[in-house]
């Protein structure tokens, strides 16, 4: 969906897990409602898969994407600390694209 807040778990996650663990861990480690509408993105520890998870108004969503070669390239947070990172559209379409986050905001 366009026009939603998108929100990136930077830790991994056990990708098996289902639309209730998934809630929980948009709760947990986000601290957001799952229902809010917002896409929130998170990936497995070996990187070559991510699942995006959202409401769609009238359900909850999984959008599950594994790169056939190489791995997703992760957006750094910004403080270090930080479990969350707040991604735009852009941002979001690259790195489902398997782009490199730091060198297409530096151009």
């Amino acid at each position: 969906p366009r026009g939603v807040d998108i929100y990136f778990g930077v830790e991994p996650i056990d990708l098996r897990w289902g639309f209730d663990r998934l809630c929980g861990v948009v709760t947990e480690r986000i601290g957001r409602r799952p229902r809010s509408g917002a896409v929130f993105v998170f990936f497995g520890r070996r990187r070559t898969a991510m699942k995006v998870f959202y409401f769609d108004g009238t359900g909850l969503c999984v959008f599950y994407k594994r790169l056939d070669a190489g791995a997703f390239k992760l957006p750094l947070s910004v403080d270090g600390a930080s479990r969350t990172v707040v991604l735009s559209e852009r941002e979001l379409e690259d790195l489902l694209a398997g782009l490199d986050l730091d060198r297409s905001t530096r151009h």
